[in-house]
């Protein structure tokens, strides 16, 4: 039990760089960016291409996030120059990594077994808390200059921060490419943690990444950018150590994954709603008593004085 928490932590800890991706293009851009299935793929291919090839493990990272960084800046593109609908712009970008990673890794699966790693001289418990410290401080301290303020303001209004001179076109394809970039660079941390590249490794991480950044904002809140960022961290941690627990049920094996993180979301949908419908239903009680009782007492005032 414990065993299979503690690896729930440190999955948690490597997807949590790739929700802080799907939350810059999900929440503060706007942007449904499905980019991520391709560009997962994209970070891990390239970071076990270069590691096998003798490159320094954490040079073969920073590559694999310049290579995600490529990937989004292509999908930006599409949608801000091509006038390609959002959506549509990260399905065709997601289809095109596919023959791209293939063509990176030049097979379907890498192995990493034997080769040196980022892990490999230092555990995942040390790395990855201060790897994604450091990440979280760098974003938020993005995030707060003019420029972060800009790319804040084009998904909460674009109009309006034209209307100041900002180009939205820049700035969409800055979020949507340093969004891809941590999603490459978890992808690559992926790897090297589990010991092998395969090309359909990314299938399903938006959906994953998603769930990551609901569940965060459900459980631990979301009142501005430093808390939401923390929140996604601990949101794809508190999705890992569910799934494990889920697994653990006796009807239920690791085929049934996919069908649980999709069951998770829908939770992780439905109750934030829920909760505000009771709240408010709840509200509306209590303000209908007070009016009750308001003109119960006006009514007594009024027949105590004629008697």
């Amino acid at each position: 039990m414990l065993d299979s928490l503690l690896g729930a932590l440190e999955l948690g800890l490597l997807y949590s760089l790739m929700a802080l991706g799907v939350y810059i293009t999900y929440r503060i851009l706007d942007f449904p960016d499905l980019t991520v299935d391709g560009s997962f793929t994209t970070g891990g291919g390239i970071a076990a291409v270069m590691i096998t090839h003798g490159y320094n493990p954490w040079l073969a990272s920073l590559a694999a996030f310049g290579g995600g960084l490529l990937a989004g800046i292509c999908t930006g593109l599409l949608h801000t120059k091509g006038k390609i609908n959002a959506l549509l712009s990260g399905i065709i970008m997601m289809i095109a990594l596919y023959s791209i990673n293939m063509r990176i890794m030049g097979k379907p699966n890498t192995s990493l077994l034997g080769e040196s790693t980022v892990f490999s001289s230092v555990n995942a418990f040390i790395t990855m808390p201060i790897a994604v410290i450091l990440i979280l401080l760098l974003l938020n301290l993005f995030l707060r200059t003019d420029l972060g303020l800009a790319l804040r303001a084009t998904g909460d209004n674009a109009r309006m921060i034209r209307s100041f001179g900002a180009n939205t076109d820049t700035t969409t394809v800055l979020g949507v490419s340093l969004a891809n970039g941590l999603v490459a660079l978890s992808g690559a941390l992926v790897a090297q943690q589990s010991g092998f590249a395969d090309i359909s490794m990314g299938i399903g991480m938006i959906v994953i990444g998603l769930a990551s950044v609901i569940i965060g904002e459900a459980i631990f809140g979301a009142t501005n950018v430093i808390h939401t960022t923390i929140s996604v961290v601990l949101g794809a941690i508190v999705y890992r150590i569910v799934v494990a627990l889920a697994l653990r049920v006796e009807w239920l094996d690791t085929s049934d994954l996919k069908l649980i993180t999709a069951i998770i979301v829908i939770i992780a949908l439905v109750l934030p709603t829920a909760r505000r419908a009771l709240r408010q239903k709840q509200l509306a009680k209590r303000r209908t008593e007070e009016l009750s009782s308001q003109l119960g007492s006006r009514t007594g005032r009024t027949v105590g004085g004629d008697f």
